[in-house]
C-alpha cells in the first residue's frame, strides 16, 4: 500500500467513513474505493476524485497523491464542479438516464463556500423543458447542492425524483409533511404530495444560461 492509500485509509478511520459511502459520493461504482485501496485499481486517483476527497476530509490534495500547493501554483485557484450527463425536467418529465460525468466547470473556491457548506456535494445538470420559465429555461445549467436536501427542506427550488421522474421544481413546504410541487410557468399545474413520496436530490443554488 503506497502513501496515498495509507493516508486515505487513516482519514477514513478517523472520520468513520466506509468505502461504499465514499464511492457513492464520487459518483463511482460501489466497489471503486475498495478496489483502489485493496487492489491498486486504479493505480492513482483521478484528479477530480482526489480533489473531491481532499475537500471532503479537509486536507490538501498533496496528502492524497496530488502536487504540493507550490507546485500547483495558480492552477489551484479554482475548484472544479462536475457536470452530470442527465437532465432535470422542467416540463413533462425525463427519466434519469444515468449519472455519467459530462465535463467540469471551474469556480472560485471562496465563492463556492458561500453557496454550499460542502462544495464536494455540488454538481451541475441541465434543465429540460419550459415549466419553470421564466425562472429557469430549457438548456440552462443549474448547480445542485446535494448536501442541502431533505434534512433542511424549506421553500425553494429543488431537483427531486417523483414517480421515478427527475424534476426541477419549486417546493412549498406545508404542515404535516405536505409539499406543493410548483411550476413557475402558470401553464403547468401544481402537484400536492406527501414529503415521504418525494426524493429530494438537492437544492438549486445557482444557474447559468446562454444569452438568447
Amino acid at each position: 500500500m503506497d502513501n496515498t492509500r495509507e493516508r486515505l485509509t487513516a482519514l477514513m478511520d478517523e472520520r468513520g467513513e466506509d468505502c461504499l459511502s465514499l464511492s457513492k459520493m464520487l459518483g463511482r461504482n460501489a466497489a471503486y474505493v475498495q478496489q483502489f485501496l485493496k487492489r491498486g485499481v486504479p493505480r492513482k486517483l483521478q484528479e477530480e476524485d482526489r480533489r473531491t476527497l481532499a475537500e471532503f476530509f479537509g486536507v490538501d490534495e498533496s496528502e492524497l497523491g496530488g502536487l504540493s500547493p507550490e507546485a500547483r501554483g495558480a492552477s489551484s485557484a479554482v475548484t472544479m464542479v462536475r457536470r452530470m450527463q442527465l437532465g432535470a425536467s422542467a416540463g413533462s418529465g425525463a427519466l434519469d438516464a444515468g449519472e455519467a460525468t459530462g465535463g467540469q466547470f471551474g469556480f472560485d473556491p471562496r465563492w463556492l463556500r458561500k453557496v454550499s457548506a460542502n462544495p464536494a456535494q455540488l454538481s451541475i445538470i441541465q434543465v429540460a423543458g419550459d415549466s419553470m420559465e421564466p425562472t429557469l429555461a430549457d438548456g440552462d445549467d443549474i448547480m445542485v447542492d446535494a448536501a442541502d436536501g431533505a434534512a433542511r427542506l424549506r421553500d425553494g427550488i429543488y431537483v427531486i425524483r417523483y414517480d421515478d421522474t427527475l424534476l426541477v421544481k419549486r417546493l412549498s413546504v406545508g404542515p404535516a409533511g405536505k409539499l406543493t410541487v410548483i411550476s413557475d410557468n402558470p401553464a403547468y399545474p401544481s402537484i400536492d404530495a406527501k414529503a415521504r413520496t418525494v426524493d429530494i436530490i438537492g437544492r438549486v443554488v445557482w444557474t447559468g444560461r446562454r444569452v438568447r
